[in-house]
């Protein structure tokens, strides 16, 4: 199941303990969300102004867990969140210098203020273990997603700013994006910051090793998102309108996975997301290390079927499927809108009588894939209405919610 906390009738600790007990009713065993970092101001968790912290306001319990193995980023976590509260929410690199150098004395003054913004994470944490234990003990694996990227205005950057590629001001010349593919023709420029590679090599891959360790403390499963960024990632120029203009630089590859694998119990707990234009070496990368990448239904029907890895008959068993994302149109959406030459393909392989949301959620199950995960709103047989977002669009995305009504209606296949 592909469900943001967002998208629950209650965005709340209640309202996630019940939609655990909906998914044991149901037979389901595993839960995928989206990053649980704080949104940017578009409502998206995938720039968000922390690789590590949590948004509060998307669960809260009362307790005081230890916060001991998250030292290494709450410190800078509360801080900046403290000063960004007194200066209007605005980024980092506008505030007054010494605030901005993190110089000490001036740093001092927040540390009070700080600390309401650390027991906000803690009651997150009191939440948030609360709910992965029942889902554990209801034999539910809990999937967490890791953006690769960050926002430019965030702690992480503010804190490390020798990590990332800024020039002495600590503006980028280039931020990150993708160039033009299925998703979009001018390709997409997300504004996020780009790693300074050697620097993170010479600190032995400390930030990196410190974010992963994080993400297994909250989750069994942790989807790498944007996988081939670790081998080359698309750098566009900041002052250019869309993303057509970038070109490759190249990423550590073998050498941070090296580092990051072993954190993890076993190669099952690490997904990869390799969607998008992907050439050959980044799936060699991936399959030296043993890691599951991803297939898609809904691009697995254009072009000739054996050579399309998407396509439900040549998927493989090193490979998750998805009928679609959180960045795909939802199933019955993509089918209305789908020219008459894909529908012909997908009906040769309906069952007779089968409607085209049931068949592709099917075709799915009976592939050769590792685990077959489905968005919330395929399951309910939503339309477009329910997308969850539009790549390369910032308006009216992240925003679906399901009702209890909805959920208790769902009748599993």
């Amino acid at each position: 199941m592909l469900c943001h906390l967002t998208s629950l009738p209650e965005v709340s600790l209640d309202g996630a303990l019940r939609f655990v007990e909906w998914l044991q009713h149901h037979g389901y065993s595993a839960w995928q969300m989206l990053p649980l970092t704080p949104p940017d101001e578009h409502g998206s968790p995938y720039a968000s102004p922390s690789a590590f912290a949590a948004w509060p306001e998307l669960m809260q319990s009362e307790g005081t867990p230890s916060m001991e193995d998250e030292e290494d980023w709450l410190e800078d976590w509360a801080l900046y969140a403290a000063i960004k509260e007194d200066h209007d929410h605005k980024p980092w690199f506008t505030w007054p210098l010494p605030l901005r150098n993190r110089e000490p004395s001036a740093l001092e003054v927040y540390r009070e203020a700080a600390q309401h913004h650390r027991r906000r994470q803690q009651r997150f944490m009191a939440a948030w273990n609360q709910l992965s234990t029942k889902a554990n003990e209801a034999g539910i694996s809990m999937i967490g997603d890791i953006p690769i990227f960050i926002a430019h205005d965030s702690a992480d950057v503010w804190a490390h700013r020798e990590l990332f590629q800024l020039n002495e001001n600590g503006w980028p010349e280039y931020v990150a994006g993708v160039p033009p593919d299925y998703f979009s023709k001018g390709g997409q420029k997300w504004g996020t910051v780009l790693y300074n590679w050697e620097a993170h090599r010479k600190e032995g891959w400390a930030w990196w090793t410190q974010r992963m360790q994080r993400m297994f403390r909250l989750f069994n499963v942790v989807r790498i998102d944007h996988f081939r960024g670790l081998h080359s990632n698309w750098a566009v120029p900041i002052d250019d309108e869309d993303a057509r203009g970038g070109f490759w630089q190249h990423g550590p590859g073998d050498e941070l996975l090296k580092v990051l694998l072993p954190l993890a119990q076993g190669t099952d707990e690490i997904l990869a997301e390799d969607l998008g234009i992907i050439p050959d070496e980044v799936i060699q990368l991936r399959q030296r290390h043993r890691l599951c990448g991803m297939a898609v239904l809904h691009f697995g029907f254009h072009g000739t079927p054996h050579q399309n890895p998407h396509h439900p008959h040549f998927i493989q068993n090193d490979q998750v499927v998805y009928t679609g994302t959180h960045d795909n149109n939802t199933t019955l959406g993509w089918w209305n809108e789908l020219d008459e030459e894909a529908k012909s393909s997908v009906q040769s392989l309906l069952e007779p009588g089968e409607e085209p949301v049931e068949g592709m959620i099917r075709l799915a199950c009976e592939s050769k894939a590792r685990l077959a995960i489905f968005p919330l709103q395929d399951l309910l047989a939503l339309d477009a209405s329910a997308r969850m977002n539009t790549p390369g669009t910032s308006d009216n995305n992240w925003l679906w919610q399901c009702t209890w009504t909805d959920l208790k209606a769902y009748k599993k296949a």
